[in-house]
């Protein structure tokens, strides 16, 4: 059985967000641990591009492009996936966005945005993908979270706000599924070397700052979320729910 923990054969996995960053780290991840994972973005083609690369690894993946803010959109694109491909096994919310502002200086477009993404995205996806999970009395969901479910920085407002809901809605999630054999948690990523990073990457005195702020003394690397996003996605979590995974390399946990 020990071996086997960890192993996602047959399951179908789908991950919104998923076309570029950590959410194609973790679609990997999850395929080198044998599932078939359908990716989600809202552009077509770089969907496909991310797809024809996992494929082109041996790797079982096919594209569903959707935009999560949208819930017909989704609705419609989960009833696809479950009579074209199969039932929907494992969901990570991964779609996200952020706007960098004072909070003062945000429009209402500017805050409504990053919550639309970052947390009803997250319920409207859930919310489609769920019945199907009760209806067969087992299922996983995991939800991107953050640091900034727990603390705050200046110019991250609407983020914080977004992510801090997203915590408490996985909990919220958590004590209403977990009846049926579903398991919801969230994974909370530090601050990881990605494209959306690149602008604080440069920035030689931010850089020094996070390196020395982090226990870890570096930046994550998209590949640290794939160990967490696989125990998160199996039975080796069959008994976990309803808790926020910081990878975040010891930042929490030091002042």
């Amino acid at each position: 059985m020990g071996e086997r923990l960890f192993d996602l054969t047959d399951r179908i996995a789908l991950i919104t967000g998923s076309t570029r960053g950590l959410g194609l780290a973790v679609a990997r991840g999850l395929c080198r641990a044998g599932a078939l994972v359908v990716l989600n973005g809202r552009d077509e083609a770089r969907l496909q591009e991310a797809v024809a690369d996992l494929t082109a690894e041996g790797l079982q993946a096919q594209g569903r492009a959707f935009d999560v803010t949208n819930s017909r959109q989704v609705d419609g694109a989960v009833a696809a996936i479950e009579e074209q491909t199969g039932p929907i096994d494992i969901l990570f919310n991964n779609a996200g966005l952020h706007r960098r502002g004072p909070l003062e200086q945000l429009t209402d477009r500017q805050w409504q945005e990053v919550i639309d993404v970052n947390l009803s995205g997250a319920f409207h996806v859930a919310r489609a993908v769920v019945g199907g999970m009760i209806r067969r009395g087992r299922g996983k969901i995991v939800n991107i979270c953050s640091l900034m479910s727990e603390v705050g920085r200046e110019t991250t407002g609407s983020y914080a706000a977004a992510k801090g809901g997203l915590k408490m809605l996985t909990r919220a999630m958590t004590v209403e599924w977990g009846r049926h054999n579903i398991q919801v948690n969230g994974i909370g990523p530090g601050y990881f070397r990605t494209r959306l990073t690149e602008r604080l990457q440069a920035d030689a005195e931010f850089d020094a700052w996070l390196k020395n702020r982090t226990p870890a003394g570096r930046w994550g690397e998209p590949d640290d979320l794939i160990g967490p996003a696989v125990f998160l996605a199996s039975d080796a979590s069959n008994f976990v729910n309803g808790q926020i995974l910081y990878v975040d390399g010891g930042i929490l946990a030091s002042l």
